[in-house]
């Protein structure tokens, strides 16, 4: 299924919001990587990992741990182990490519993937993510059976929040929209959770999730819960 570039929805509004701080990795993690957060009475805490080699890993951070997992920096190869799932952060996807390549992280993350491990890339993520990125061309890891076209709805500038339903739950989303890409196309095996004029900005295939917008700067926690949900399932297995 082909799309062609959307027009901003009459619903959105738009803001004046900053992109995600390409932050680098700072001393909130505890020894071990691991970030303190409520665990679930009675029951393991599930290990998130997030790659914390640039954008607001602490923002999905506090969303992981505010649904009773723990979170843990992915910053070295060995910080995979244990995981029931991956957060890809936004960013700048390209920077993102050679950061997993310098850090040697790809063939683990590819490896965690193709194991039937959880992923969920939000904006910047979501690209890495991808069969076939766009404007402009570029490599990426080919987890996920969707073409992307980068900054799709402009310039920083033109970001801006839409209220949007999901099929995740009956109550409408907020959404944060960041340069957000558009999903172009997906494949038969890839389900669309949430659309924004026509447009897949929510989809699944099989473990993996992938937004356009910022979930983590949204109070609603319904993406990560969904995540959280298939990555205790996965790692039940």
């Amino acid at each position: 299924m082909k799309m062609s570039a959307p027009s901003l929805d009459d619903r959105a509004t738009p803001i004046p919001v900053a992109h995600p701080p390409h932050a680098t990795v700072g001393s909130t993690a505890a020894p071990g990587g691991l970030l303190s957060g409520p665990a679930v009475a009675g029951s393991a805490v599930t290990r998130i990992g997030i790659l914390a080699i640039q954008g607001d890993f602490d923002a999905h951070a506090r969303r992981v741990e505010k649904l009773g997992a723990g979170a843990i920096f992915i910053r070295t190869p060995a910080d995979f182990d244990g995981l029931a799932g991956v957060i890809l952060p936004g960013g700048e996807s390209s920077t993102h490519l050679k950061l997993l390549d310098e850090e040697c992280l790809r063939k683990p993350l590819v490896e965690f993937a193709r194991n039937g491990g959880a992923i969920l890339g939000t904006c910047a993520g979501a690209i890495l993510l991808a069969r076939e990125v766009h404007n402009p061309a570029q490599a990426s890891l080919n987890l996920l059976d969707i073409s992307v076209l980068r900054n799709a709805y402009g310039r920083q500038l033109s970001s801006n929040v839409c209220t949007l339903l999901t099929t995740l739950n009956d109550a409408p989303l907020e959404m944060v929209f960041i340069r957000a890409p558009i999903i172009e196309s997906v494949g038969p095996g890839v389900t669309i959770l949430a659309e924004r004029d026509g447009h897949p900005i929510l989809v699944q295939q099989g473990n993996i999730l992938a937004a356009t917008f910022h979930p983590e700067l949204a109070a609603d926690l319904a993406v990560h819960h969904h995540f959280l949900s298939l990555a205790r399932k996965a790692a039940s297995r």
